[in-house]
């Protein structure tokens, strides 16, 4: 089976997450993502990370934390996702792919539907913003 490396960027700014959406050409297209994409051969992930945040969305990366590293089987190919946790990114972001992006309230990541592969992520992003007790 085809495994495939990617760096993920979960990408945050206050309350706000940055998402985007995959094309519908694309594996799991017309889903919404946390952008990123494919390490290179000699690459680091922090390196795939800076460039493909770039590269699809104009952000630069200043600061970014591990958070997680998930496997996940698709019929035709396994991911291995290595997740960075990104705060406060210069740039404000855009689709230079021509797919649609935006900032998000943490709290409306639900209604918005992922690729199956994400749901261990958008679990890792809840525990970024702890609720307050009433």
């Amino acid at each position: 089976m085809k495994s495939i490396h990617v760096a993920v960027g979960v990408i945050t700014r206050g309350e706000q997450v940055f998402i985007s959406k995959r094309l519908d050409q694309l594996h799991q297209g017309g889903r919404w993502e946390f952008p990123g994409g494919k390490v290179e051969p000699g690459e680091s992930v922090l390196q795939a990370l800076h460039r493909e945040l770039w590269e699809e969305v104009g952000l630069t990366v200043t600061d970014a934390e591990p958070l997680l590293q998930l496997e996940y089987d698709y019929p035709e190919k396994r991911v291995l996702l290595d997740v960075w946790h990104v705060v406060n990114p210069q740039g404000e972001g855009e689709g230079r792919e021509g797919q649609q992006v935006g900032w998000v309230h943490h709290s409306e990541l639900a209604g918005y539907q992922f690729p199956d592969a994400n749901a261990p992520i958008l679990s890792a992003v809840a525990t970024l913003f702890p609720s307050v007790a009433s």
